[in-house]
C-alpha cells in the first residue's frame, strides 16, 4: 500500500517488528503443504493454476506479527479519545473510531498500511524460504515444481474501496475482520490474470481437516461489499481447546492419518484442535449457496507447521 508511512508507527512497534519478519507467530497461524482433493470449478481451478487431483500446493497463513498489533494497540487508545473529541456514541467501546477526514483517521491509515505491507513482506519472506526448502529436498530449481504465487490477501485490512450504495457508485471505507475479499470479474482490483473469472478466495480450515479455494462473485458485489469469511472460525476458546485437549494426543491423531506435525508447543496443538474450529466445509458452503464466494477446490493436508 503506497499511503504506507513509517513515521505514523511508534518507535515500539518497529522494536517489535524488528526480528519478527519471516515468522509465523502463534494462534491459528500456519504452513501447510496440502494436496488437491476435489476440484468443483475446473475452468477456474486451472486459471489459478491448479489442474489436477493429488496436485500439492502450499498455504501460508501469517501477518503482521507484533508490529501489527502494537500499531493497533497504539492507535485504539488515540480513538478512544477521538471519540470524546467528535461526540460519537457507540454501542461497544472496543468500536473506537474517528470520522475518515480526521488526522487522527489519516495517520491510523498510513500506519495501518505499513502493518500491511510488513505482513505481505513476511509471507514472502517464508514463501522464499519453502522454495529453497522444496530445492534442497528434491535437488531441483523451485520453478521446476511449478511453486508460484497463486494470491496473497490480508485477512485484517481497511481500503478505500468503490461500492454501490442506494443505487449510487461511492467511494467507501471497507474495513474486513474476520472476512476476507471476494471480488468478481471485471474489477480493476483483480489481478489482470484473474479477472475474466474472479478473484481467488482463500479459506484456510482447521489443521486436521481442509482448506478451499473459492472464486469471488459479481453477487459478492451487491450483498457483501465484495467480501466473504476468511476461514473456518472458532468453536472453542483457546483456554477452553486447552482443558479439553492434549496437545500430543492430537498430534498422534493428526499423524495416524497421515500428517506430519511439528509445532513450537504441545500447548498450541491443544489451542488448534479440529473440534475447536467449525467444519470449513459447511463455512465454504454457506458462501458458494449464497453465492458470494463459490467452490473452486477442497485441499487436505499432508504437513503442518505451526509456529
Amino acid at each position: 500500500m503506497e499511503i504506507a508511512n513509517p513515521d505514523k508507527v511508534s518507535s515500539t512497534a518497529k522494536r517489535r517488528g524488528l526480528t519478527q519478519c519471516g515468522t509465523l507467530g502463534s494462534g491459528n497461524h500456519f504452513l501447510e503443504i496440502q494436496k488437491v482433493d476435489k476440484i468443483h470449478d475446473p475452468k477456474a481451478a486451472k486459471t489459478f493454476g491448479i489442474t489436477k487431483k493429488d496436485q500439492v500446493t502450499v498455504m501460508i497463513h501469517c501477518g503482521s506479527r507484533g508490529f501489527g498489533h502494537q500499531i493497533c494497540s497504539d492507535y485504539l487508545r488515540i480513538m478512544e479519545h477521538a471519540v470524546h473529541k467528535y461526540n460519537i456514541t457507540l454501542p461497544d467501546r472496543e468500536l473506537a473510531c474517528a470520522p475518515g477526514t480526521t488526522k487522527e483517521a489519516e495517520d491510523y491509515y498510513q500506519a495501518m498500511a505499513c502493518a500491511v505491507n510488513y505482513a505481505f513482506a513476511n509471507r514472502q519472506s517464508i514463501t522464499h524460504w519453502v522454495r529453497e526448502s522444496f530445492e534442497q529436498v528434491f535437488t531441483t530449481p523451485a520453478d521446476k515444481f511449478g511453486l508460484g504465487l497463486v494470491y496473497d490477501v490480508a485477512h485484517n485490512i481497511a481500503k478505500v474501496e468503490e461500492h454501490k450504495v442506494d443505487g449510487k457508485q461511492r467511494k467507501v471505507w471497507t474495513h474486513r475482520k474476520g472476512a476476507t475479499r471476494s471480488f468478481g470479474p471485471g474489477r480493476q482490483e483483480v489481478p489482470a490474470d484473474y479477472r475474466a473469472v474472479g478473484q481467488p478466495v482463500l479459506i484456510p480450515g482447521s489443521m486436521g481437516t481442509g482448506s478451499w479455494v473459492l472464486l469471488g462473485t459479481s453477487k459478492a458485489m451487491e450483498v457483501s461489499f465484495g467480501s466473504t469469511a476468511h476461514g473456518a472460525g472458532r468453536m472453542m476458546s483457546r483456554s477452553a481447546a486447552k482443558r479439553n485437549f492434549w496437545g500430543g494426543e492430537v498430534k498422534k491423531t493428526l499423524e495416524k492419518r497421515g500428517m506430519v506435525v511439528r509445532a513450537a508447543s504441545q500447548v498450541v496443538l491443544a489451542e488448534e484442535a479440529d473440534p475447536a474450529y467449525k467444519d470449513v466445509d459447511r463455512v465454504a458452503d454457506v458462501s458458494n449457496k449464497v453465492g458470494i464466494a463459490t467452490h473452486v477446490a477442497r485441499l487436505t493436508p499432508l504437513a503442518v507447521v505451526k509456529g
